[in-house]
């Protein structure tokens, strides 16, 4: 099992619940929910990944189960990892998924640019 199908069945749940509109990729292993065509949120093993902006970060770092998301070896400014015992209840997974959402307005599109022809 790459990711915990559980707590992507939860996620999809919550976000059906507030009528936000997902597209869903597997990438890193895991699966990322793109809203407005921008990378949100995931699912890594049995992690939440969020990305909740640098502003966000530092206070987010505090909150019980998170930690910098060090996926490539060094700290990614502006997502974090959530541990389950940081999400085990919805009310902590909802707080999650809206830090999320809140950013998702802000955050730069990844968008692949189309390549011209010559």
């Amino acid at each position: 099992m790459a990711y915990s199908e559980l707590l992507a069945d939860r996620i999809r749940q919550i976000l059906a619940d507030k009528g936000i509109a997902t597209v869903e990729k597997k990438m890193m292993g895991g699966l990322c929910f793109m809203v407005d065509d921008k990378m949100c949120l995931g699912v890594i093993k049995e992690e939440l990944m969020a990305r909740i902006g640098p502003d966000a970060y530092e206070a987010a770092l505090e909150k019980a189960g998170s930690r910098a998301m060090d996926f490539t070896g060094r700290p990614m400014k502006g997502y974090v990892f959530v541990e389950p015992e940081g999400i085990d209840m919805d009310k902590d997974l909802s707080y999650w998924i809206q830090a999320c959402l809140d950013f998702n307005p802000l955050a730069k599109s990844s968008k692949k640019k189309k390549k011209t022809k010559k």
